[in-house]
């Protein structure tokens, strides 16, 4: 890896095109390098998941409209469209519209693949518009299973690359802005296209895509899962804008009214952003890591906990014997999912599913209650009105611990944590500390994803609303996406069972 020194410049300095951070991306995107075979296992098992999360998602409401939008869309005319999750699959739309859906689908459940650094990611997200681009243009480019997965290894390595270097969060920056230009990157090595057209594509999409953090903030909205799919949606127009000769604004990061200067660190301030030298294999994906629970990944390692705490104490599962319950964790998990948000809505039991995973208080509660944590029935209204549930709740606060802190923030990944240490003060005097320092599913927890649990995660996800045809149907050809000819990409989707989604509600609009 090379570290590529980025600040703000001038106009008059006339930064070149060679020395801006958005021509260093778009030369990543074009580098010709061969993928190491662990990393080609890792995107196979990451389309799996987060096919997995779409199932598990397709009939919530934000899901359902996406995918009523999508569909009201035509095939545009430049190729063969895209498929949509749940669809039949002969049944495509453009390929923006396809981004869109499957984008909000995926990230619905907030259950699918997470690296954490500088900022925060879900770098699953780039799957979505990439596989969307690749299935409208199949057969007019001749692209197979293996463009795609050098698409995908280029979406996943600048993102994770911007991640590690580039807070947006301290500035109240949403985490997409570092999507946009990784999957409009993606998108670029996919299509063989040249780094001048991927360095204006790279430059429209970070221009579209910086919003506030708002939505995740206090009321968590449904907006929370379509803002990456927008990300998704908005690279593939700056694809096509791009691939026609349409320019961006230049230097988009170190122009003197640019992003740096007035959205993140301003006028004087400098990165170091790490990228792979020419002829260097992508390989940033190997440091991202999945969830086995459908909660913000800084609640991972703490439900694990939980379980852990709720089978070894079962004294601590009435809230009549606890006095307090402290988790000693990271700045991000005090100040973003913790007491340290002041948010009154992380105590609240009518708030929103998307509010209550982004609640630590409650997530630990729940899990050590339960000994267990269900994507749907822990989040359901009867389970957080629970009386004894909402009594222990709201004896669980958060601190921050400066030693947890540096952990998160390590790039080291053998020392990289996201869990902490929890103190129960009971009511007779008595105490129990306890730590944990990465999830059980993280490639160095208890018990680390591999191929089968990404397999028995989507026929456990899928299996109430996919046939067990479509399932082994679907598994069969992501395990194959290397091999993947143009005519089987289309492929890469799954359709819901007859009668699955009967009784739900296609909400109208404008389209």
């Amino acid at each position: 890896m090379q570290l590529h020194h980025v600040r703000t410049h001038r106009s008059d300095e006339n930064l070149t095109r060679e020395g801006q951070l958005a021509w260093k991306l778009a030369g990543v995107a074009t580098d010709p390098v061969e993928l190491d075979d662990d990393v080609v296992d890792m995107v196979v098992n990451r389309v799996i998941d987060n096919a997995a999360v779409a199932a598990a998602a397709i009939a919530r409401r934000p899901v359902v409209s996406a995918r009523s939008q999508a569909l009201s869309h035509p095939v545009s005319i430049g190729g063969d469209g895209a498929t949509v999750f749940g669809a039949d699959a002969a049944r495509r739309t453009s390929p923006e519209w396809a981004a869109w859906a499957n984008g909000v689908a995926v990230r619905e459940l907030d259950y699918h693949d997470t690296f954490l650094a500088a900022e925060y990611s879900h770098p699953g997200d780039n799957i979505p518009p990439i596989v969307a681009v690749a299935q409208h243009l199949a057969q007019s480019r001749g692209l197979t299973g293996r463009d795609v997965v050098r698409g995908l290894a280029t979406g996943y390595e600048i993102q994770i690359d911007l991640v590690k270097a580039i807070s947006l969060h301290k500035h109240k920056i949403d985490h997409v802005a570092h999507l946009g230009p990784s999957a409009a990157a993606g998108i670029g090595t996919l299509l063989g296209l040249d780094q001048e057209t991927i360095f204006q594509a790279i430059g429209q999409a970070l221009h579209t895509t910086t919003a506030t953090r708002q939505p995740r903030k206090g009321e968590i909205s449904t907006w929370k899962a379509h803002a990456p799919a927008f990300a998704g949606k908005m690279a593939i127009e700056a694809v096509d804008r791009a691939m026609r000769g349409e320019t961006s604004p230049v230097p988009i990061y170190e122009g003197e009214d640019g992003v740096i200067a007035w959205l993140l660190d301003g006028p004087d301030a400098s990165y170091e952003v790490p990228l792979p030298d020419a002829g260097e294999a992508k390989r940033a994906i190997l440091d991202s890591y999945t969830k086995e629970h459908s909660a913000e990944y800084q609640a991972q390692a703490w439900i694990d906990l939980a379980r852990k705490l709720h089978d070894e104490y079962p004294l601590i599962l009435d809230a009549e014997h606890i006095e307090s319950i402290t988790l000693h964790t990271s700045h991000h998990t005090h100040y973003v999912i913790g007491s340290g948000a002041n948010d009154p809505q992380k105590y609240d039991p009518d708030a929103s599913r998307e509010t209550l995973d982004h609640s630590i208080p409650y997530i630990f509660t729940v899990a050590l209650q339960d000994g267990a944590w269900d994507h749907e029935t822990s989040y359901s209204p009867e389970r957080a009105h629970r009386a004894d549930t909402v009594e222990l709740w709201r004896k669980v606060t958060t601190v921050e611990d400066p030693e947890w802190t540096r952990r998160y923030h390590s790039l080291d990944i053998a020392e990289k944590a996201f869990g902490g240490r929890v103190v129960i003060k009971l009511a007779d005097g008595g105490e129990i500390v306890d730590e944990i320092a990465v999830a059980d599913a993280h490639p160095l927890g208890a018990r680390p994803f591999a191929r089968e649990q990404y397999v028995h995660k989507f026929r456990t996800l899928a299996e109430w609303a996919v046939t067990p045809d479509e399932i082994e149907r679907f598994l069969d050809l992501a395990q194959r996406l290397p091999e993947l000819s143009p005519d089987e990409l289309g492929g890469l989707t799954f359709t819901v069972a007859p009668g699955a989604l009967t009784g739900v509600e296609i909400p109208e609009g404008l389209f």
